[in-house]
């Protein structure tokens, strides 16, 4: 069975080098009986993820012609890159060995050489010249949307936002209430690292907000330079460390700018390249960031199992989330507080009664969503009437970035609480799981 499939396999790959025009025909029927053949379920080796991702780059409108050639290489380096990332896993796995073998034969007949560029983040056939009333000063591959074909489907955008004490929404619209004390990651994927550093609101009490941010803007091709910002208490720049406002010295470094909204208020960076906006604010004394990005950036990781503490993927680890829905529930009601024993975040000495609190956030917040108890709760919390403002600010970000529009108010706890997990008999973060097998299930009807 073994030498019949491993000869099946390396058939389907020959076929891929008799001209670029029939490459699928002979490939592709092999790898839709390998994706079929072998659940993802029934092993951690991922070799099926990195099949499909081939197969997204190189099936359909994205299919490469015999001009091609560097941009079919690309695809096959990237492809030989996902199965070597898996190897360890995949050992005794026929998909996996035939994949292998099929690699080196494209390689040799496209006379592909082992070093070189890879897919970043995904080939995708560029619209016609004239398509477009719009001139750009960057080349194409420097403008994401445009890079799409005019009739391929729009890409998937999502959001994620961190203010106040800290709350965060996640790319998967998840709302937590965390500590994370110190330094800690909100995105680390392979175009963009963002880092946030949260300090105690007041001495001794345990309500933290964010008083540092760093984000890093990867070198990517012929678009920008590597660029960093950084923001502070009391410092928010409208430039890059090193001055610039833009992506550098590329031909394309215009796909990445700064803009400086309000002076020392607000500033939004726009980086095309990768499709993404992040809005940066201070409010108060503390800092505020919000980000749209498309779904492929969000998941361009090197190595999943490394990603642990990617906030706004994950979000924050179980012994760092404060339930803050029990906090308001012991806290309403005329003249009620809470004992600061028994609270998760102790209030600070100077905090508005409960009905100041209320009636505060709600000349900003008239919705009694999840950013509205947010507020009530930082005022309890930290007796800073800016965290009013905060929370504003973060659903008006919202309101600006976030794709779809039925998802701008939250309304139910989001966050994974232990008891809740075990209540259902799931693990923490079943979504991780549903997350990797969604899009394998989505692709099996195509092909079985």
């Amino acid at each position: 069975i073994q030498e019949r499939l491993v000869v099946t396999g390396r058939a389907g790959w020959m076929g891929m080098g008799r001209g670029a025009g029939r490459s699928a025909l002979g490939f592709w029927p092999t790898l839709a009986f390998l994706l079929c053949s072998f659940p993802a379920a029934a092993s951690p080796c991922k070799i099926l993820k990195c099949n499909s991702e081939f197969w997204s780059a190189t099936s359909g409108s994205h299919a490469p012609t015999a001009d091609d050639t560097p941009e079919f290489c690309a695809a096959l380096r990237t492809y030989a890159l996902c199965t070597r990332r898996t190897a360890r896993t995949c050992r005794g796995d026929l998909a996996y060995h035939s994949a292998v073998h099929g690699i080196e034969d494209l390689m040799s007949q496209h006379n592909c050489s082992r070093d070189g560029p890879t897919s970043q983040p995904r080939l995708r056939t560029l619209p016609p010249a004239g398509d477009s009333q719009e001139r750009s000063d960057s080349p194409e591959i420097c403008h994401y949307e445009k890079s799409f074909h005019k009739h391929a489907a729009a890409p998937n955008y999502t959001h994620c936002g961190l203010f106040g004490d800290p709350h965060l929404r996640t790319f998967t619209d998840r709302f937590q209430t965390c500590k994370v004390q110190g330094a800690w990651p909100l995105i680390d994927n392979n175009y963009l690292n963002v880092q946030v550093t949260n300090t105690p609101v007041l001495p001794g009490s345990a309500a933290t907000a964010t008083s540092k941010l760093t984000i890093i803007f990867k070198n990517f091709q012929e678009c920008v330079d590597q660029k960093v910002y950084q923001a502070e208490m009391d410092e928010l720049p409208g430039a890059f460390v090193d001055g610039s406002k833009n992506g550098g010295d590329k031909h394309g470094a215009n796909s990445l700018k700064i803009t400086e909204k309000v002076s020392g208020q607000h500033v939004e960076i726009q980086a095309k390249y990768i499709g993404t906006t992040i809005v940066v604010r201070q409010v108060g004394r503390y800092l505020t960031f919000a980000v749209r990005m498309p779904e492929e950036v969000v998941n361009a990781v090197e190595d999943w199992d490394s990603q642990g503490l990617y906030l706004c993927l994950r979000g924050c680890p179980l012994n760092q989330q404060i339930d803050f829905q029990a906090f308001h529930a012991n806290t309403e009601g005329p003249g009620a507080r809470r004992p600061a024993a028994a609270s998760p975040a102790p209030t600070a000495p100077e905090t508005f009664p409960y009905e100041t609190a209320v009636a505060k956030c709600k000349e900003k917040l008239p919705v009694e969503d999840l950013y509205y108890q947010a507020c009530v709760f930082d005022l309890l919390t930290t007796g800073d009437v800016n965290f009013t403002l905060a929370a504003y600010y973060a659903l008006e970000d919202v309101k600006m970035l976030h794709s779809n529009k039925d998802k701008l108010h939250l309304y139910e706890r989001t966050q994974d609480l232990p008891g809740r997990a075990a209540a259902a008999g799931l693990p923490p973060a079943p979504q991780l799981l549903l997350g990797a097998l969604v899009p394998l299930l989505a692709l099996l009807p195509v092909f079985c």
